[in-house]
């Protein structure tokens, strides 16, 4: 008799536990985030981010000083509802260098990777990557001496094959 009580009684609690642990996880309690992943790590201003993060399911939203914007995160598809993916834009007055970023679960539980991404500063394009205004007088004296030397060489070599055929 005593053991058809206890087991009971532990059948009574398990049955409680097993209840109250799905609607304790659906109200956002039990959410931790973790492993913040940005991929690429290395963008450019105005480039598109995917944020990644574990332990958050929807209603997540995640934060850096590079973004346009706060990108919502939602949870994966086909995942176990404890992975949350979104996008962010990366602003286009964002400075080269290291971000971090910033998730908030909607329970209030907060995490920051820092230098989860890294801005590259745009290329002059056009210029060959040339960061003067211009030919600088050294620049212009080497051009034109290898244009002397091209003309000097051409005669030479003109004038001996115009030799050759006279003979």
């Amino acid at each position: 008799m005593r053991t058809t009580r206890a087991l009971a009684a532990a059948g009574a609690a398990v049955a409680v536990l097993g209840l109250a642990a799905p609607a304790a996880l659906a109200d956002g309690m039990g959410e931790s985030p973790s492993n913040i992943v940005a991929l690429p790590s290395v963008i450019a201003r105005g480039g598109q981010l995917t944020v990644t993060v574990d332990g958050c399911f929807t209603g997540a939203t995640a934060n850096s000083p590079g973004f346009e914007r706060p990108a919502n995160l939602s949870s994966l598809v086909g995942g176990a509802g404890q992975t949350a993916s979104g996008t962010a834009r990366i602003s286009r007055n964002a400075g080269p260098g290291p971000y971090s970023i910033t998730v908030r679960c909607r329970n209030g539980s907060v995490l920051t990777r820092d230098s989860a991404y890294t801005v590259i500063g745009g290329v002059r394009g056009g210029l060959g990557g040339s960061s003067s205004a211009g030919a600088t007088p050294t620049d212009m004296a080497i051009g034109g001496g290898l244009v002397a030397a091209a003309v000097v060489g051409g005669g030479v070599f003109w004038m001996r094959r115009r030799s050759e055929r006279a003979i």
